[in-house]
This record gives structure tokens, sequence and C-alpha cells, in this order.
């Protein structure tokens, strides 16, 4: 059950307090963040989640699950330290909503996991989208104008409005908690995962265990890769045993579901799932002699994680989600989320109908690297007049005036096209973006998408802050709302 607020816990007019008898100072960080926040319409799209919002224990609030999992984000804190750091600070609590302080947990630090399990990639992308907008635009609301009727259209009114914006687009790999997989060691790791299943499915009452040669097999695993070097023919003799080691124990588990009176966890029968699927995977690519299959399954534990070629100086493969973004004036939002690899030269169109969407034009340039510029998106570009950075198609201009102009513009936008770089590079440096540390597929999704809410939130309480220093120097009213 979840029970909507009637009001959002204001400094002002419920001030928290705490043991000293002090109140909150206005000029705090988090009292700030608080303010541009619009708890409200967040509330009303987190609401949504619940199935029956009439029966069952009385959830916890929006602005508490929200909240706390910005404060992670923020301060890059574990869920326990989360809980703890909310515990010990005044500032936390009014953040996510307390009206006095308290010394008690608020929530455990299993909750979390529940808060992010809640909230889809769909309700993140609404959410990031209201930050943005300041809660001005409801991302729901189909008319990006005035909100005016289609009778209320004069004539006067054109069509087609002219092109505004720059439109900043790429794509980046987030990596997932994993450890660097190699065939070998999956396949180690497989081997003792089944070993635990016979165990488990073992009755002794019934005669001897079945035999899995683990030791021996275990042995010819460390000499492999104690080996700093070695050789091609050493390594495929290592995935041969270990995959004949592999068909034994699967066999067995086989043998012992069908006659044995215990049963495999829930837990142990998805990792049988999976490592059915990588023997498979791995049989195929040793057979072959190829190194490549389609959804390759590079952990056990987290199956869905896929190798991501990016071809970077410190790693030409990433394991992790593959992310496609828009930046506009400063402000990210995530365009496609996939544990594929995919091509993100076909998603350029997708972003400029919704920044239409949003905006009601269509930008006026798009920056972009070489992989978006392809035929079918120049071809798209032209025809809605929007300008892609880069050379144009075809030889130079043989003016040497017009063609020094040119290079000199392609310098310019690709340092603006910089931007989008510094932002992944803020959020792999100080947001977690570098490394996701949850488990699951759905709350590392959600995680992503905090990560860059996180950032455009602190991209608005730089803009507010700068725009009341703007005031001070001139003397004019920040149009900037908090």
């Amino acid at each position: 059950m979840y029970q909507k607020r009637e009001k959002q816990v204001s400094l002002y007019e419920n001030p928290i307090c705490f043991a000293m008898g002090g109140l909150l100072d206005p000029q705090n960080r988090w009292v700030k963040l608080s303010g541009i926040i619009p708890w409200d319409q967040i509330e009303e799209k987190y609401s949504l989640t619940f199935d029956n919002p009439i029966k069952g224990s009385p959830a916890k609030s929006c602005r508490m699950a929200i909240g706390s999992l910005i404060i992670k984000e923020m301060l890059q804190l574990s869920d326990e330290d989360t809980v703890a750091m909310i515990t010990e600070n005044p500032y936390l609590q009014f953040f996510i909503g307390l009206s006095a302080f308290t010394n008690k947990e608020p929530f455990d630090a299993s909750t979390m996991t529940l808060f992010r399990k809640r909230l889809s990639p769909e309700i993140m992308a609404q959410i990031n989208q209201l930050i943005i907008d300041g809660g001005k635009h409801d991302p729901d609301d189909t008319d990006p104008g005035n909100g005016g009727s289609a009778e209320e259209i004069t004539e006067d009114t054109p069509s087609e409005p002219d092109n505004k914006g720059t439109l900043i687009v790429d794509a980046t790999c987030a990596p997932a908690d994993i450890h660097f997989p190699t065939d070998v060691s999956l396949l180690s790791e497989a081997r003792e995962k089944l070993e635990g299943m016979i165990d488990t499915l073992h009755d002794a009452k019934k005669g001897h265990k079945a035999r899995t040669y683990r030791e021996k097999a275990r042995k010819q695993y460390l000499q492999l890769v104690r080996n700093r070097k070695p050789r091609y023919k050493q390594i495929r003799k290592a995935n041969r045993q270990q995959l004949n080691y592999i068909r034994r124990d699967l066999q067995i588990v086989r043998e012992l579901q069908l006659v044995s009176d215990r049963s495999l966890c829930p837990k142990q029968q998805q990792y049988l799932k999976v490592i059915e699927e990588l023997y498979y995977q791995q049989k195929t690519m040793y057979d072959n002699k190829v190194h490549k299959i389609e959804h390759r399954i590079v952990s056990i534990h987290q199956p869905w994680v896929r190798p991501i070629v990016r071809g970077k100086a410190t790693a030409n493969v990433e394991f992790g989600a593959k992310i496609s973004i828009s930046m506009t004036d400063g402000y990210s939002m995530i365009e496609h989320v996939d544990w594929e690899a995919f091509n993100e030269a076909g998603d350029l169109q997708g972003i400029c109908e919704r920044y239409k969407d949003r905006t009601g034009h269509y930008p006026e340039r798009i920056l972009g690297d070489k992989i978006y510029r392809n035929r079918t998106n120049l071809q798209y570009c032209e025809k809605h007049n929007i300008r892609m950075n880069g050379p144009k198609l075809g030889r130079p201009p043989k003016d040497p005036v017009l063609y020094t102009q040119q290079k000199r513009m392609e310098r310019q936008e690709s340092g603006e096209r910089n931007a989008v770089e510094g932002k992944f590079g803020e959020g792999k440096r100080f947001y977690g973006l570098g490394r996701v540390m949850t488990r699951l597929q759905g709350t590392s999704e959600v995680a992503i998408h905090m990560t860059f809410l996180v950032m455009n939130l602190q991209k608005r309480l730089r803009d507010l802050l700068l725009s009341i220093f703007r005031w001070l120097l001139t003397g004019k009213m920040p149009t900037c709302t908090a």
C-alpha cells in the first residue's frame, strides 16, 4: 500500500530539529537540492509502480526512496553506509523527508534493493526529465508547446518551427563488477558449481557418491593459471579438460535429479541453466577454433553481461551495459541502454524525434563522432534542416579561404563535442559509472540512470547558484527557479 503525502516537508514551514535544539542552515547543499527537486510530480510517477495502492502495509515514501538513492550515488556509499550516514546526519534526514531528527535507522539497508527494484528505467527517465525541466514540463504531456488545442492554432502560426539548440550524442560502456573473464576460469567456476550441486543431491543412504575428479581438475586448472605465458596448445588442452569434467558433472546432476529425494534450491537451478548454456557456447567455440559467439556469457553470476568492444587505449573490450546518451545545454539524458552491443548510429533519428517531442522543434545542429555520419543519418538531417558536424561528403572545396573556414569550424565543433566525453569522465570518476556494483540486471540499469540523474541535479544546483550570483552583480532577478 502506498499513501501519498498531502504536502512535502518544507524547511520553513516544518523545520527539522535535532537534539541540540538548532535549526538547519538554508545554505546547506542538501537543503538546496531538496528545493530544486519536484517531489510532488515525482511522487505521481512513483505511486504508479504499486499494483494495489490500497491494500498491504504502508510503503516508504517516494522522497525517502528516491532521496536515499541520490545520497548513495552522490557520496558513493554502500547501502549499509548510506543508512548509517542518514542516521547520523540531520540534513540527510531532512532530504529524505523526515520532519524530526531521530537516532533510529529510518529503514533497513536491504530496503534500498527494494527501492531499486521498484523503480523501472522508464520511470527513472521520466524523473530525470522532470529534474532537467525543473518540474515545469510533464514527460507524459504530449503537447510540448503552450498546451493550446489544434483549433487555437491560427494561420499565422508556422507549421514547422525553426530549428533551435545543439544536440550532442555519444555512447559509452558502464562496466559491471565482474572479474576479467577467461574461458578456463569460467569453465573452472562452472565445474565447482556443479560439484556443489552433486553434493546437495547426493544421499549417503543410497550408495556412494559419483566420482567427479575434483582434486585432479583443480590441479590441472591451477597448472595453467600459474603459468604467466601459457602457449596456445596449453590453453586449448586446459579448455578441453575442463569441458570434459563439466560434461561428466552435468550428466551426473541430471541422473541425480531423477532419483534423489533432495532438490536444488532456486539459485542452484538458475546456475544450472546458465552452466548448460555456457558449456554449449564454450564447446562450440572450442570445436570451431573461434573466440566469438552470439550472446556470449562472461559471468555465471551475471549472465546478461556481454563483452562490448570499444577499442580504447586502456581496454579494447569492456564487460557491461552499453549506453547511448544525448546532451543539451549541459544536461544529459539516457536514450538507449542495452547489455548487447549495438550500433549507436541507429539511435540518432529516434533521439532527434524525442528532442522534437520535448522542445517542439528539431535541433539546429548535431555534434557526434564519425560513426553517426552514415548516409541514412545525413539524408535524415538534410531533410529536417539539421546540420551535423564533420566534413561534407565529396571532395574538399578548392577555395583555400572556404577550406580554412571549414577546417576551423570542424575543430571548434570537435571541441564542443568533448563536453559529452567530460560527462562520461565525471560519471566514471565520481559517481560509480566506471564500475556498476549492483548485482541484478534491473537494479544495475536503475543505478546507471541514477548516476545521470545525480549529475543533472548537480548541474541544476550550479545553474541556480550562478543565477543568484549574477543577480547580486546585476540586480536582476534570477530566472532559474528552485
